[in-house]
């Protein structure tokens, strides 16, 4: 089947409609007045990275020789604008939803959010004193007068500008003591200032027949590494990270009541076009709002879910016992993660341990885990560790607990040039009864303790030997002791994933064909592959019911007659992010069911290491499926994904699941 344009949705306009369902996070009354405000933040925050990275690739696509350029898009200049439309399209429904009803309804709180014209003398006089501590002492005024110096605006920085007597005079706007100032409070109402505002009004003194607009620019921040096959990795990526604050400018949001002059000034200096600039408001950097002040005594945020220990682990003495018994599953942020940092505390004080071996893609900057690795190396384990130092935008601390790591005395591997180890894996050596016993893990999730309290992921933990033996297989690869994996149980990437989905895909249409039960469930972040769709596309065809929760990118048109219309999707937005991967296959009636870090992208199937595992233990497999269907009958966090990908919410009539809440709930009783 060759896909044409209304049959595969573009990735990147369709990463903006997910972000668009943050934004709609953001409007929604039935969150907490500061729950909206942290998806605004969240919204900013995904779309500077969004302008960093696939915006820049976009761009350095149009530098590219036009014969290959036709391979990899057609049009980018059509693209960048077709993004544009739908970035300014977003940026007037985040400014509408933060004037009409979080400044409103922060207003019926007692707080008022001001501005620098709005100050009362009492203010006033903070203002000057804020400034006078903790301003004045990091701005030169015209420091940056373009007579003396050429103009150059730090990537993600902000910035005031104005056009005085010619000339363009720029300031950065020092948020070192933080963005938000919590003004003296009078009539009961508590007053917050951007530190903008601080600055700005200190400027109308200086210049007061001059008005300061807001910029910010985003900067290429890939490191175009991945295709290089020559030379220390590594190095090219320590010596490249600078890159990230002097790149190209891939943005430049401006205040979009800024004069024409200034945005002429402006576009000349940076050097960029009217397609790289976006209108925005006055204000830019919105994930600042991440650290917005409550200074009232109300609870205004959703209330903590505290994580759960597992009733059934926390009642072994020791770990290696509890997974010897039956496999184990633990779901975050629900469950606690702590129960695999004391897996790793117990592998390193076990004198019967000899060997861990573990794949670390995003590590905590504080990690109680990577000290149990580190506390390992020095009780004489052998402890290997793949660290990947192209986890983008954690290079640095993942080359930082690689030195770490390397001088306690564990074994560091860093990334092979071209590929990415993506996999999240465990693996312990234990002497029992005179032979080797190894423990595996296997995780949707990275091991990270951070994010294991705001990402859904799912885990393995088994001492099945058809797992453990192809687990450390995978370590073999990563060592360089094997070329190719040999797995059959593991569905290993770039060996066996791609094929095996297929393989699996293929039984269920023949399944149909002959009359037998056939469907397909799917849990993933991104569904992009043409190759996976056009399978997909086929079991529709052959009547396979296929439904599937689906974050983010997702470039199969679904209900399509003909094409699709076997095939619902629909996305789960809530209080944590869905990042777990859950893979369900009819099988004739004797299901088959896998997790894993693998996303249906062509870069997951083709150009990282990724671990795929079945579930073999019944339990687990039940306890599974029920957690996948509260996400597929999802009534109050869930949109439905259609050809057009307008976001609409699954019908509110139908009773309320909410798949997360849910969750948690359940995981109390059973734990209790």
């Amino acid at each position: 089947m060759s896909l044409t344009s209304t049959e595969y949705y573009n990735r990147d306009v369709s990463w903006l409609r997910f972000n668009h369902r943050v934004l709609q996070e953001a409007a929604d009354t039935r969150n907490p007045l500061y729950e909206r405000i942290k998806f605004l933040a969240i919204f900013s925050s995904n779309l500077d990275e969004f302008f960093k990275v696939r915006v820049s690739a976009i761009r350095q696509i149009k530098t590219l020789d036009k014969g290959l350029r036709k391979k990899l898009i057609t049009k980018p200049n059509k693209l960048l604008k077709k993004i544009k439309k739908e970035v300014n399209l977003q940026q007037e429904e985040f400014g509408k939803i933060f004037r009409e009803q979080i400044i409103p309804e922060l207003k019926q709180e007692g707080i008022e959010l001001i501005d620098y014209t709005q100050f009362s003398e009492t203010q006033q006089q903070f203002a000057n004193v804020y400034y006078k501590e903790n301003l004045e002492a990091k701005l030169t005024l015209d420091a940056n007068n373009l007579q003396e110096s050429a103009l150059f605006i730090e990537n993600e920085k902000l910035y005031v500008a104005t056009v005085h007597d010619e000339q363009l005079v720029v300031f950065k706007i020092p948020v070192d003591s933080g963005r938000f100032v919590v003004l003296p409070a009078e009539n009961d109402t508590h007053y917050i200032t951007f530190v903008d505002d601080i600055l700005k009004y200190h400027l109308t003194k200086v210049y007061p027949e001059n008005t300061f607009h807001s910029i910010k620019v985003s900067r290429d921040a890939e490191l175009y590494i991945d295709n290089e096959y020559s030379g220390n990795l590594l190095d090219k990526i320590k010596n490249s990270l600078g890159n990230r604050n002097t790149g190209q400018v891939t943005r430049m949001l401006i205040d979009q009541q800024a004069s024409e002059d200034l945005l002429d000034e402006l576009k000349d200096e940076l050097n960029v076009n009217d397609t790289d600039v976006v209108l925005g408001g006055k204000y830019h950097n919105f994930k600042d709002f991440f650290g917005f002040p409550n200074p009232t005594n109300k609870e205004l945020s959703l209330p903590d879910l505290p994580p759960i220990r597992n009733k059934q682990l926390s009642s072994y003495d020791s770990m290696f016992t509890a997974i010897t018994e039956k496999d184990r599953l633990l779901y975050f942020p629900y469950e606690s993660f702590d129960h695999v940092s004391e897996l790793l505390e117990e592998a390193a004080a076990d004198a019967t341990v000899t060997k861990i071996k573990i794949t670390l893609y995003r590590v905590a900057k504080e990690s109680r885990l990577t000290n149990a690795l580190i506390d390992a190396t020095q009780n004489g384990k052998e402890v290997t560790v793949f660290m990947e130092a192209k986890a983008r935008f954690d290079e640095q601390n993942n080359i930082k607990w690689g030195k770490i790591l390397e001088d306690k005395g564990a074994k560091v591997l860093y990334s092979y040039p071209g590929i990415k180890v993506h996999s999240k894996i465990l693996c312990i050596e234990r002497i029992e009864d005179e032979v080797p016993a190894y423990y595996g893990y296997v995780g949707t999730g990275n091991f990270n303790e951070k994010t294991a309290t705001l990402y859904t992921d799912f885990c393995l933990m088994t001492k099945r030997e058809k797992i453990t033996s192809e687990l450390m297989q995978v370590f073999q690869v990563l060592e360089r002791e094997i070329i190719i994996p040999k797995s059959k149980k593991l569905l290993i990437s770039p060996f066996t994933t791609r094929s095996t989905f297929l393989e699996l895909i293929d039984q269920e249409i023949k399944n149909a064909r002959a009359g037998k039960e056939a469907y397909i469930i799917l849990k993933l972040n991104s569904l992009q592959d043409k190759r996976m769709i056009e399978a997909l596309y086929e079991a529709s065809n052959a009547g396979v019911k296929i439904d599937m929760v689906v974050r983010g990118i997702c470039c199969l048109v679904p209900g399509i007659k003909g094409q699709s219309e076997n095939i619902s999707i629909k996305s789960v937005l809530g209080q944590f992010l869905e990042h777990a991967r859950v893979y369900i296959f009819a099988n004739g009636g004797n299901e088959k069911m896998y997790i894993g870090s693998a996303d249906w992208m062509t870069r997951n199937l083709d150009h990282r290491i990724e671990v795929i595992a079945p579930i073999l233990d019944a339990d687990m497999h039940q306890q599974l499926r029920t957690f996948v269907q509260w996400q597929l009958d999802d009534t109050v966090k869930a949109r439905i994904i259609d050809a057009k990908q307008k976001n609409k919410y699954v019908s509110k009539n139908a009773k309320a699941i909410h798949s997360q809440q849910k969750a948690y709930e359940e995981l109390v009783k059973m734990n209790s």
